[in-house]
């Protein structure tokens, strides 16, 4: 009698610790078949062993049999190839693509037909009432115009539309590391139709570069008054232009015969040149006032009676030949020079400058 079974009887006792003996026998019998097989199974099998730690530099002593991982090595940063160019930097292309004509006929209203925008160029026309000349606004969201930016604006005026553009701040042509900026203007005008293109000052940082090019084709009778203004330099920084790159050509056609051209190339030490006599006197603002409009040669005499009651500082001068009228002002600051074309440019149209302007 095993020691459980004599303890069962001593417990029950009679026929009920028969019973119960008979149980546990029945009992140990199951667990020494089954049991001692299970035991076997589980001495045979070998303990599973615990991976060791990655950042373990050596064998832990309890696992020495066991292989030692060592963590994966990430591939080495290989030096860039001095021999490989930089990549291209991203560049502004703005665009603006304006068509206007008169709407319901002769001396309508003239409103817009197409428009297309790109880039950080963009039109705003903040009126559009019962007058006969639209007015828009360009609007450069860039901020302004940075080495190898490339603006392009084209103007269409069907016959007897009438159109006016401005800009709505100046223009700030930036210091370049090499590339040109560049302007192109285009405008074409039909029979009877008239534009005044009169956007704000262009101001040029120290060693910016850029390229402009004003294009133009009238029809025989179409009205056409164009002003520039260029600032070399920033006045409030006593900044000069040591070396910078402004070229302007101007190219105007009526009736598919060229009627006007004029180029103008400042490279190297811009302030320098400017300071000589015979080309600038000094002068760190210019401005041109073109007007191709039919009779402006006639009106040459009207036109130095302005500019005798300009604002002192600036020196100005008209002349007139092959049907047009051409104005020039130069000054050392750029606020008597912008005073004065203001001025100048509010008589001889005998309207209002555009708002903006007036800001």
């Amino acid at each position: 009698m095993s020691v459980r079974a004599a303890w069962v009887k001593g417990k029950f006792g009679g026929e009920n610790a028969a019973s119960a003996i008979r149980s546990v026998a029945i009992a140990e019998d199951w667990c020494g078949t089954h049991g001692g097989n299970r035991r076997r199974r589980l001495a045979a099998k070998p303990l599973p062993v615990p991976s060791p730690c990655l950042f373990d530099d050596g064998p832990t002593p309890l696992l020495s049999h066991a292989p030692i991982r060592r963590p994966a090595r990430s591939k080495a940063i290989t030096a860039p190839d001095p021999t490989r160019s930089a990549p291209s930097r991203q560049r502004s292309h703005g665009m603006v693509r304006l068509h206007v004509a008169p709407a319901g006929g002769v001396g309508g209203p003239t409103r817009i037909v197409d428009l297309a925008e790109g880039g950080p160029l963009r039109l705003r026309c903040p009126r559009q009432g019962a007058e006969r000349m639209l007015e828009g606004v360009l609007v450069n969201t860039g901020g302004g115009i940075a080495c190898g930016d490339r603006f392009e604006v084209s103007v269409t005026v069907e016959a007897e539309g009438a159109c006016l553009l401005t800009t709505t701040a100046a223009e700030k042509i930036y210091r370049s590391d090499g590339p040109n900026a560049e302007i192109l203007n285009r405008v074409d005008l039909g029979r009877g139709a008239r534009l005044d293109w009169l956007p704000q000052e262009t101001i040029l940082f120290d060693e910016a570069r850029l390229t402009r090019r004003f294009e133009a084709d009238l029809a025989a009778d179409a009205s056409l008054l164009v002003a520039e203004i260029a600032v070399l330099g920033r006045a409030a920084r006593g900044e000069r232009l040591r070396r910078a790159l402004f070229e302007d050509a101007w190219r105007i056609r009526r009736a598919g015969r060229l009627v006007y051209a004029d180029q103008l190339r400042l490279d190297g030490g811009v302030s320098d040149l400017m300071a000589r006599r015979a080309i600038g006197g000094g002068a760190a603002a210019f401005a041109t006032i073109l007007d191709l409009t039919p009779g402006a040669e006639a009106r040459l005499d009207e036109a130095r009676a302005l500019l005798d009651t300009v604002l002192e500082g600036v020196e100005a001068g008209a002349s007139a030949w092959n049907g047009h009228l051409a104005v020039r002002m130069l000054a050392p600051t750029v606020a008597p020079l912008r005073g004065a074309a203001a001025h100048f440019l509010a008589a001889w149209r005998r309207a209002p400058m555009p708002r903006v302007w007036q800001s």
